[in-house]
């Protein structure tokens, strides 16, 4: 009797289950974007909408009510396609899916999703201070300014689906500029930024994105050596290789030079003593300069080991000055190469005047006479 009891109050459970699909928030929905939520003006994005229990058939709605084409009761089915974007499609967006077993129930709104539509403003510079190489346990300060006077940036990370950053933008020498300090032991700091300004009227228009900026941990495996080949002192014009090395199985190695924010990168190749080892052909040396050259792996591009020793690197000589560039020659030398050619013409010339000279004089005086 008492099993008879629990079975029906399990099958009352359930039949009240499918008759009220939103009671206790189990109808959660989830909208995405992909391949993100910030679309380039004229580009196109693809809206998502998931619930855990599976719905096929969907609707969309912005929360600001403004009108997007094609919206208002629309059905749409796994996903929609939307675009080419322009500014009148940013905004936030929520879907609601319909059950399989009923076309007229729908589950609750999703989260809110805001589609920022980029490029439609000239685009802010960022900025990475002290600079972008930074050692583990410090702090670095992202910097975004513009000559425009934006309310408001965004930073945002890329590779992630991490909602941008906002920033307030305050007046700074005729423009805008916003500062964000990350510490790199509180967050996952290292990877590419980018930033980008709007204004309070609308702030899911935004500007173009700043130039990519890499944020790279230092400090995180032992540092790896660098010498020269053939030496740290070589003639002006003469062929330098630099290698970095370690016991570490580093499958990167990074050169840097003091004073340039730009690094080469390039594949490490197991030796024949067991070390790793990378070597830089900088080609013939210029002038000189202090190297360090850092290990990384492949899965983790933007954590580095610590620096090497610094190695500076000393040119002797200079070449340039005895020997000119072809394609750009010292004017004396020019001039001096070209001198006899002028003298012979400018004496033919002088002869041939005088000839003229003398013979015009003839001519007058033979008409005289006549």
């Amino acid at each position: 009797m008492s099993l008879m009891v629990v079975s029906l109050a399990c099958v009352g459970l359930f039949l009240v289950q499918r008759a009220c699909p939103h009671t206790g928030g189990q109808d959660k929905t989830f909208l995405s974007a992909w391949p993100s939520a910030l679309v380039p003006q004229g580009g196109h994005v693809t809206l998502r909408c998931h619930y855990r229990g599976g719905f096929n058939n969907f609707t969309l709605y912005k929360d600001d009510r403004s009108h997007v084409p094609i919206f208002p009761g629309r059905i749409f089915q796994e996903s929609f396609l939307m675009g080419p974007v322009t500014p009148a499609h940013a905004g936030t967006y929520r879907c609601r899916g319909s059950y399989p077993h009923s076309l007229t129930e729908w589950s609750t709104p999703s989260n809110p999703l805001a589609i920022r539509v980029t490029g439609v403003h000239k685009k802010p510079s960022l900025l990475a201070l002290p600079g972008p190489l930074v050692k583990s346990g410090e702090t670095v300060t992202l910097q975004c300014s513009s000559d425009t006077v934006f309310e408001h940036f965004f930073l945002h990370r890329e590779v992630t689906l991490e909602e941008p950053l906002h920033l307030v933008g305050e007046l700074h020498g005729g423009g805008s500029q916003a500062k964000y300090s990350i510490n790199s032991t509180t967050s996952d700091l290292a990877g590419t930024f980018r930033c980008y300004g709007s204004f309070t009227h609308s702030p899911y228009v935004l500007s173009a994105p700043s130039d990519a900026l890499d944020i790279v941990i230092t400090g995180l495996y032992e540092k790896p050596s660098l010498s020269a080949q053939p030496g740290p002192t070589v003639q002006a014009g003469e062929n330098v290789t630099l290698s970095c090395s370690s016991r570490c199985s580093f499958d990167m190695y990074h050169l840097s030079r003091e004073g340039e924010a730009r690094e080469l990168s390039l594949s490490a190749v197991r030796s024949v003593n067991g070390t790793f080892q990378g070597d830089f052909p900088l080609g013939p040396a210029t002038h000189g300069g202090t190297y360090r050259c850092f290990g990384s792996f492949r899965t983790t591009p933007y954590k580095w080991s610590d620096p090497s020793d610094p190695l500076p690197v000393s040119v002797t000589g200079n070449p340039s000055r005895t020997w000119p560039s072809p394609t750009e020659p010292n004017s004396k030398t020019g001039i001096t190469r070209h001198l006899p050619i002028v003298i012979r013409y400018s004496v033919a010339t002088i002869i041939f005047t005088i000839l003229l000279f003398f013979l015009l004089r003839h001519w007058c005086s033979d008409k005289k006479r006549l």
